[in-house]
């Protein structure tokens, strides 16, 4: 993880789904390498915090809140272009960085597909005003083993 002594931020950077991914189409062989090669680099720049690949929303189920009551909805669900196909969570030091390595991502689906990648901040507990409640987040945090 990046050097905490200086002041980093989380981002997510979500890989959007298309048709095939939402069809459960494996990526090939040499989007696979590729990943893996930008996983590594990640890595060892020591920015990277988490990744995965999700399966398609066929697979997945929602909870739904309505009216003070609760309904779990099956999938799949509809704009593949809307779900998310999978993401990684980097540590770094600004939102330009954030982008920077975004733009080194090889192509999402493979070459030639349309892809895209959204590039979200974190919340930080610095971001709420001091409270009780963000207090007992931060505890949790501690117990976590976070630090920030």
């Amino acid at each position: 993880m990046a050097n905490r002594e200086e002041k980093t931020m989380k981002f997510m950077m979500i890989v959007k789904a298309n048709k095939d991914s939402e069809a459960g189409v494996m990526p090939s062989e040499e989007l696979l390498a590729a990943m893996g090669t930008y996983n590594e680099e990640l890595h060892k720049a020591g920015v990277l915090v988490d990744l995965a690949g999700l399966q398609p929303t066929s697979k997945a189920v929602r909870i739904r809140y309505s009216g003070g009551k609760q309904s779990v909805i099956d999938g799949p669900f509809a704009e593949a272009k809307e779900q998310i196909a999978g993401f990684w969570i980097i540590d770094v030091k600004s939102r330009e960085e954030a982008i920077d390595w975004a733009k080194k991502v090889p192509a999402l689906h493979g070459p030639g597909t349309d892809s895209e990648l959204e590039v979200r901040p974190f919340f930080g507990l610095e971001d709420f005003e001091p409270s009780e409640a963000i207090e007992k987040h931060r505890e949790l945090g501690k117990k976590m083993g976070k630090t920030d």
